[in-house]
């Protein structure tokens, strides 16, 4: 069983910057592939970012094309965290932000594919 505890969220102004760090429980870590997933108000959950298990700080990662080139995953695996940093921040990336990790595969993109869950962070922009 693993836990995951998501935090950093908060309100922000558009063009700013947040980071949310994810900590996760148990001694096995780095073998968990990891995600951020995110969900607005009236949608469904969103793929935000994912890094591959295993990889420390050079893992292979995977973002949604609305967050390419703004938001970059990484995750330490000697401090089992896994963060997500958010530049550039749009009104449109408000929602909130859960941390999943997936025991199964070596990177996951779907949430169907992710075992243990977050509580959620909630991220707003303003604009």
């Amino acid at each position: 069983q693993v836990q995951v505890v998501e935090s950093g969220g908060g309100l922000v102004q558009a063009g700013g910057s947040l980071r949310l760090s994810c900590a996760a429980s148990g001694r096995t870590f780095s073998s968990y592939a990891m995600g951020w997933f995110r969900q607005a108000p009236g949608k469904e959950r969103e793929f935000v970012a994912a890094i591959s298990r295993n990889g420390g700080r050079t893992g292979r990662t995977y973002y949604v094309d609305s967050v390419k080139g703004r938001f970059t995953i990484s995750r330490d695996n000697a401090k089992n965290t896994v963060y997500l940093q958010m530049n550039s921040l749009k009104p449109e990336d408000t929602a909130v932000y859960y941390c999943a990790a997936d025991r199964d595969y070596d990177l996951a993109l779907s949430w169907s594919e992710y075992d243990y869950w977050g509580q959620g962070t909630q991220v707003t922009v303003s604009s």
